[in-house]
């Protein structure tokens, strides 16, 4: 297997000219190995190549990749090269390379010089940690919440709750990464403060991100998972500190909280 490989970058540079909207090539040149289908589309998980707009590639390329860390299609360990992930897209190297520093900065991947990036293998402990620091931030603005908003204020979140719900029960981990951060991301913006905001967020896309021997995650985990954000709820509106407290706390040790 060979990484930055000249005709590969030749094949990925190609693309700058296309057209607005690139459907994926059925077929990927050159000697990658992981995977010959196409990323798909986080809107339709299965149905089709993604066809990329090219006045958002960047940012659509960083959601897809997001999407492929969490559903385990980008392997913790393995190297892929900007070039080839860019036949896949329909794009040039470019936009895959940016997206995936972007994903360097966070902690996903690290750079391989001259090969591409490496996919970061964690452990069972760095998991812990992670869901460590989110309940020793998460948990005080909770029960802070929990006291000062008004309980008919949150039946405005409770569509989001279903939607991890209805994610759940489809088996759809990578939609139901996406609506649990929603969820999460608008209980915490009633606290009001950005920095917190954009710190959760970052702890809580870390966690998600699959162990290297970590087994797909049962059906009935994933939907049991989900119906921890509507007990949440409840608790909230009915300022039980305790079990708002208990909840939060185990939802972060589970699968996907």
């Amino acid at each position: 297997m060979r990484f930055g490989d000249p005709g590969e970058a030749r094949a990925g540079e190609a693309y700058e000219a296309a057209p607005d909207a690139v459907r994926v090539p059925r077929q990927v040149r050159g000697e990658h190995t992981h995977g010959e289908t196409p990323f798909f589309s986080p809107g339709s998980p299965g149905d089709g190549p993604r066809a990329v707009q090219r006045h958002s590639v960047r940012g659509q390329i960083l959601d897809a990749l997001r999407t492929a860390l969490v559903s385990g299609e980008l392997r913790p360990g393995e190297v892929y090269s900007a070039p080839v992930l860019g036949e896949r897209f329909g794009v040039s190297a470019t936009p895959v390379r940016e997206a995936m520093q972007r994903l360097a900065v966070e902690g996903a991947v690290e750079v391989v010089p001259n090969r591409g990036f490496r996919v970061v293998v964690r452990t069972p402990r760095e998991l812990a940690e992670l869901a460590e620091v989110r309940a020793l931030i998460e948990v005080p603005v909770m029960l802070r919440l929990a006291r000062t908003v008004p309980p008919g204020d949150w039946a405005a979140l409770r569509p989001l709750a279903e939607a991890t719900g209805a994610a759940a029960a489809r088996g759809d981990r990578a939609h139901y990464a996406e609506a649990d951060r929603a969820f999460h991301r608008a209980v915490l913006a009633l606290a009001g403060n950005q920095q917190l905001l954009a710190v959760a967020d970052d702890l809580h896309r870390r966690s998600q991100w699959p162990l290297l021997s970590a087994p797909v995650p049962r059906h009935a985990d994933l939907v049991a998972d989900a119906a921890e954000h509507t007990a949440l709820l409840d608790a909230l509106a009915a300022q039980d500190l305790p079990v708002v407290e208990a909840l939060v706390r185990e939802h972060f040790t589970g699968a996907d909280g």
